[in-house]
């Protein structure tokens, strides 16, 4: 009972620390849709990607307190002159849940030895709380509804995204109208601007072996939050490394390409502050091909970025 009256406050908590809105991924190096919709369309092929993460496991009966649900798909799509995707989120803390979805649209052309894509997305922020399911510690409190409440609102994002077939970096920002969702019984829910920078690195250490470290900033302009990456990789097909996310802990990293398409990853967050916030995430994907008649540019396809 203590662990779950602590685990309320700290839910509680998220809605005033704006930097807690944001959804948490430690494979973020192979996510990059989820916060930058200038990725849209620039690895030449339908990529879908399903993930699902397990937080604070040490905290409930049945192994995580908190889950994140993410499926994103994107394309290039010639005629347009760019890619187009869709980003699915849905975040489960308690009994607080958040969902939103995106649509994103992203111009590319080429620059330099590379290519860039400058995106936007447009979709929908939805959040709401169970109060049914809640136990308060005094009957009749009126800061918790006695029944489920929810309320959504109009999101936008953007972004701008550079790769070549080494390098990629990449600069967002979401809910940049600071959207506050009103819920059912009158409450707000006021969501911050976010912003992102990514960026790594593949480096042929030999013809078997390479390096990719990476970095991960997200920010509200108040807070912020860093994970710096490295990634050892295989004869391209396995990789295993390490994140540190500072402040906070060390997140191992493992994962391979089964064949050509399908890819399967993991990522295991351990927390310096209490153990008992340690974190699953478990990552799949696939890329269908697009049959083209269009050469190929050697900057198309960033070997493992």
């Amino acid at each position: 009972m203590k662990k779950i009256i602590i685990l309320i406050l700290a839910v509680i908590s998220v809605i005033t620390v704006s930097a807690q809105q944001a959804p948490q991924f430690s494979q973020n190096m192979f996510n990059k849709l989820a916060n930058n919709p200038g990725f849209a369309g620039s690895r030449g092929v339908i990529a879908t990607s399903i993930l699902h993460r397990s937080q604070w496991m040490g905290f409930s009966e049945n192994g995580s307190a908190a889950s994140t649900q993410n499926f994103s798909i994107d394309a290039e799509l010639p005629f347009l002159f760019g890619g187009v995707g869709l980003n699915v989120v849905k975040d489960n803390i308690v009994q607080f849940s958040n969902l939103g979805l995106q649509a994103s649209y992203a111009y590319r052309t080429e620059l330099g030895i590379g290519q860039i894509g400058m995106g936007m997305s447009v979709g929908m922020f939805q959040s709401g709380l169970d109060g049914a399911k809640l136990n308060p510690a005094q009957a009749g409190d009126n800061a918790i509804p006695l029944s489920s409440v929810s309320g959504s609102k109009l999101d936008i994002g953007a972004g701008i995204y550079y790769n070549t077939q080494d390098v990629y970096i990449g600069i967002s920002s979401s809910h940049m109208t600071e959207p506050v969702v009103e819920w059912s019984d009158g409450a707000n829910y006021p969501l911050a601007r976010h912003y992102f920078l990514i960026a790594g690195y593949y480096h042929e250490l030999n013809p078997q072996l390479s390096l990719n470290p990476s970095i991960y900033l997200k920010s509200d302009g108040a807070t912020s939050q860093l994970d710096i990456n490295t990634n050892l990789i295989y004869n391209n097909k396995m990789w295993g490394g390490v994140s540190y996310r500072l402040d906070e802990g060390l997140i191992l990293l493992a994962g391979m390409n089964v064949n050509e398409d399908l890819r399967f990853g993991l990522g295991y967050d351990i927390t310096m502050i209490n153990p008992m916030g340690n974190s699953l995430e478990i990552m799949l994907g696939y890329n269908f091909k697009i049959k083209t008649n269009k050469a190929i540019s050697k900057y198309k396809n960033p070997r493992f970025l």
